[in-house]
């Protein structure tokens, strides 16, 4: 295993630099430590910045990648001085598209995260009526959903419907089904006129196990057996009623994401 330091250096929060970080993960042999420096937005945090990028190149033997996101030309060519690999979000993807659009880009900071506009307000709308609607909460207001998440316990609806809201703007609720459901052997009644907007996730009996043990430990709850049944029970409702699912077992939050908005043919798959 290759040692390195990845540093992620913003003259703003950094999310945008950490988000080009998913770059690291397609090279699984080499173990990067990372450094974030938000806020390095002057020349006094830009020499403090290379002189940690220096201390890491003669620690791990080799030189750190830089992945920037900083807007001010003098202070980008004020870093680029010291020994590093760079992976410059301006000078790799924004001048060279203000060329193609002969525009002028926007170089302040927070710019790809801004709190102005709807796109933002849109978000937090959603965020609300995610977190207010979360685990069947609540069934006010529900027809104002754009996704409606259904599953057993602890499969994983939760944090995919919270992603939704956050990254997409989507109103996303999300609902259990429980040991009543499957005694009944149909969805909530709640459900049943919403159809055309749910979508089902479902687990392998192993991993459901072992996260339902990590929070209530040799309870039937958590036992495989029940978690074979429960999983079972609830992928026969969501077939009855024609819905669609997907295993979360081994998928992230954002490849579910991508796989529910472009099942549902949901607008935020174009935005």
């Amino acid at each position: 295993m290759i040692n390195r330091t990845a540093f992620f250096i913003s003259d703003g929060t950094g999310i945008t630099a950490g988000a080009l970080g998913k770059l690291l993960e397609h090279f699984p042999s080499t173990h990067f430590k990372q450094v974030r420096l938000p806020f390095t937005n002057t020349l006094e945090k830009i020499r403090l910045a290379q002189e940690a990028i220096a201390l890491a190149t003669e620690e791990d033997g080799g030189r750190p990648v830089v992945i920037m996101t900083l807007g001010d030309i003098a202070l980008r060519n004020s870093l680029k001085q010291c020994n590093a690999y760079f992976i410059d979000l301006f000078n790799t993807f924004i001048d060279p598209l203000g060329l193609e659009l002969d525009q002028k880009p926007l170089t302040g900071a927070g710019i790809a995260h801004s709190v102005m506009g709807s796109s933002y307000n849109e978000r937090m709308e959603a965020i609300n009526f995610t977190l207010n609607h979360d685990d069947g909460m609540t069934n006010n207001g529900l027809e104002e959903a754009e996704v409606i998440l259904v599953g057993v316990s602890r499969c994983g609806k939760t944090p995919t419907s919270v992603y939704l809201a956050m990254q997409f703007g989507v109103k996303a609720a999300n609902y259990p089904l429980i040991p009543e459901d499957f005694e009944r052997g149909t969805l909530p009644a709640v459900l049943h006129k919403h159809l055309g907007k749910i979508f089902g996730l479902t687990i392998k009996a192993e991993r459901l196990h072992a996260v339902r043990n990590e929070r209530r430990a040799g309870s039937f709850y958590a036992s495989l057996e029940n978690c074979r049944q429960e999983i079972a029970t609830a992928e026969n409702l969501m077939r009855t009623a024609g819905i669609t699912w997907a295993d979360s077992t081994s998928r992230s939050v954002e490849e579910l994401s991508a796989i529910i908005l472009e099942k549902m043919r949901h607008p935020a798959i174009s935005k």
